[in-house]
This record gives structure tokens, sequence and C-alpha cells, in this order.
């Protein structure tokens, strides 16, 4: 992947019954690589495959159970890929290191680490055996009780030092620091406010000198300020339940509500790309690509200036 050039745009593909964002549409394997191919086709850079939900409140789920969820899709879509001659990479998105071999294995070329190797070390020798790049995200917590509290005092240090020692770790594992992606981890274990001071000030995890990956997709905290909420939420749980209408399993109501998500997440993505952002994971490839080649436009004129 040439990194710089644009944003690259990597779309979401959840082979998981739970999931807060599409509500298990894409549970059945064929239907996933469908969707994936669809996403390709639409101009994603890459397709994150994910069989374990990391929705606020999830469980981890055996590693036997998630091989039967994403290995069928990841073969299925490598190959359909090779026959149309899609360039579009795939990404595994786990946080075993068996999992991630055996996805490898059948074609991904990407490891998305949620928690950034702190669940599981041995990811990293996977990906400097492979030499796939390696995406390492910050979670405080785990996700079934990371939006419980207590939050970090100040999100900066707390990012800054668990980056660094994600990336120390990776490095002292035989990774080369070129397969490396350090993705802030929007909404896992922040506050809403916390949140929106990653994205204003993206600038200050350019001292990693690394690719940085925001994935703000159809997250609450961008619905609820969308939905008109502040910053800090005084009933965070009747607040909830307005805006998490993405919990529902009907296509229909999904398909209903894709207009006002639209709104949010072009207005993330746009923020994030002129902040610094590499890369950006999004649900809906088609519907935010206009957003993306904005805010490229902009980047590139700003350059020339």
């Amino acid at each position: 992947m040439r990194l710089g050039e644009r944003t690259l745009v990597m779309g979401v593909l959840n082979v998981t019954p739970d999931s807060f964002s599409d509500g298990g549409v894409y549970f059945n394997a064929d239907r996933a690589i469908e969707h994936g191919l669809e996403m390709a086709a639409q101009g994603a850079d890459w397709i994150d495959v994910g069989g374990e939900s990391t929705r606020p409140g999830s469980k981890p789920i055996p590693a036997e159970e998630e091989f039967r969820r994403v290995l069928p899709v990841i073969r299925g879509l490598s190959s359909q890929l090779r026959k149309l001659r899609q360039r579009a990479a795939i990404s595994i998105d786990t946080t075993k290191a068996e999992v991630a071999e055996q996805a490898v294995r059948a074609g991904a070329t990407i490891i998305n680490d949620v928690s950034g190797l702190r669940f599981d070390p041995r990811v990293a020798d996977v990906a400097r055996r492979h030499r796939t790049a390696l995406v390492l995200m910050h979670l405080r917590g785990r996700p079934e009780t990371m939006q419980q509290g207590p939050f970090a005092r100040s999100i900066w240090r707390s990012l800054g030092r668990a980056l660094a020692r994600s990336v120390c770790q990776a490095l002292d594992s035989g990774v080369r620091r070129s397969q490396l992606i350090i993705d802030p981890g929007m909404g896992f274990g922040k506050t809403r406010r916390q949140n929106f001071q990653i994205l204003a000030g993206l600038d200050r995890l350019r001292r990693f000198r690394l690719p940085i990956l925001i994935g703000a997709s159809r997250k609450s905290f961008v619905q609820a300020v969308v939905a008109g909420e502040g910053l800090d939420p005084s009933r965070p749980r009747k607040a909830r339940a307005n805006y998490w209408a993405l919990t529902r399993s009907s296509a229909r109501e999904l398909a209903a509500s894709r207009q006002g998500l639209l709104a949010g997440d072009a207005a993330a993505v746009v923020a994030a790309i002129l902040g610094g952002a590499h890369v950006v994971r999004v649900h809906d490839v088609a519907g935010l690509i206009p957003a993306v080649r904005l805010a490229d436009a902009i980047l590139q004129i700003g350059a020339r200036d």
C-alpha cells in the first residue's frame, strides 16, 4: 500500500450476529462475500473482516467460533477479488494469534489488533513471520466493560503511553516499522468529550512517525452530537437509547437511518483526514468516498499553496 498520496478507505465487514453497526446483516458467509466485493467495487482499498464483536458490553468468543465465521469469508473474498482483478487487500480484525495465523493463510495481508497486542502478544510474531501490515489500536480495558469507567483523566497521556508500549512491543518482536499503523481507538474506553479531543488534536500522534488509522464510523459519540446532544451527557442511559438505533436487526430500519448516520460519519471522516489520518475505517464506502475525495482535495491545495 502506498500511503500519503491519498487517504485510503478501509471497508468494514462484520461477520457477527450481534454487530452494533449492521445488526448482523452479513453473518451469512455468502452475503458477507458479496458485500465485500461490493465495497471493493465502490472504491475500498481494503476490506476489514471481523468475526468477534467489540461493541460496548460484548463478550469474547472462542477461537474455534471465530475460525468458523471468518475463514470461509476470507477464502471466498480473496478468491473472487483475484478473479475480478480487484486490488483491494483483506485484513483480519482479531486479537488472537491463532485466528490471525489462519486468516493470513486464507488470504488476509493485514492484521488489525484492537487490543494493541495486550490480549495476545503472539499476534506480533504472526505479523513478523508473514510480513503483514499490523494495526495497533488503543483500547482501555476490555470491550465488555470499557464504557463503564473509570475513564482516563488525561486521554493524551493514556493514549501516548499505551501506543508507545504497543509499538515498542511490536518492534521488539521483530516487526518492521514499515509494517505498523496506529489507531487511537475512537469509542474504545473513552468519554464522548475525549473522542472529540482526539479528533481535534490528531496531529499530536504524528510524533510516532507512523501512519494513522481512524475509525469513527457509526460510533455513538458521533451519533449523539448529530442528534443534538452536548459533549458531556448528563443522563447517558437515556441518551444511549436515543442514538443506538443500530442495535436493531431490521434491514429496513437500518436503511431508514442511513442518511442520518451518513451526515455525521462524513463530517468525522473529513475532520480525521484534515487532522492527519492516512486511513479511514468506514461502513458505508459508497456514501463516504465523496467526503474522502473532498478532504484530499483540500489537503492537496494546502500543500501546493
